[in-house]
């Protein structure tokens, strides 16, 4: 095992810690979510559906972990800018150049499973799609909720490419709430 390589791999995934999301911008949010954000929270909703979906848990929420860091090398492009630029190409370049750094399995089961996620050729690559689309949605919403009304049709258009049944269904429970209703009930309240 090359530790150069692997500390520099490592370094590198830093960088989803920096670079915001650019589609919400357009919207008007001022600073939208990092990429590291967005994995994070996708992994957690992935992990979920695939154990409703019947899909394997790990193996969903490793690739929904995984599943942007090449944008580590090549950003986030919004929708508006892909209508220009292509980045599918560049992407699956960069992941494999990162994936270069690691030990030839790791960098083999990390390419496995971003292949499973781009070309949705398995369960658990479909459950993790519908986990990264849901994840851009509850995002939308608390964007939503706080007046970015243009927000709307990020949620719009993930209702649209949901596959599984638990994704859709999530979605509609997700549409009818405020996204602060979770801490209702919660505050200790003593000498108001």
């Amino acid at each position: 095992m090359n530790f150069e390589k692997l500390c520099d791999y490592i370094f590198e995934l830093n960088t989803l810690k920096k670079f915001h999301h650019s589609g919400t911008k357009l919207a008007g949010v001022n600073i939208p979510d990092t990429i590291a954000e967005h994995a994070y929270r996708t992994a957690v909703i992935g992990y979920i559906l695939a154990k409703a979906e019947k899909a394997n848990p790990d193996k969903v929420a490793l690739i929904c972990l995984m599943h942007d860091n090449a944008e580590a090398r090549i950003t986030d492009l919004h929708k508006v800018a892909r209508r220009y630029v292509d980045t599918k190409k560049p992407e699956k370049q960069a992941y494999k150049e990162q994936l270069e750094r690691l030990p030839e399995d790791l960098a083999g089961l990390f390419w496995k499973n971003f292949l499973e996620f781009e070309d949705q050729t398995t369960k658990e690559g479909i459950v993790a799609r519908d986990a990264d689309m849901l994840e851009t949605a509850f995002q939308a919403k608390e964007y939503l909720d706080l007046g970015h009304k243009a927000c709307q049709d990020w949620i719009s258009n993930v209702e649209k490419c949901l596959k599984t049944k638990t994704a859709k269904k999530l979605l509609q429970t997700m549409k009818k709430k405020q996204f602060t209703d979770w801490w209702q009930g919660l505050k200790k309240i003593e000498g108001y």
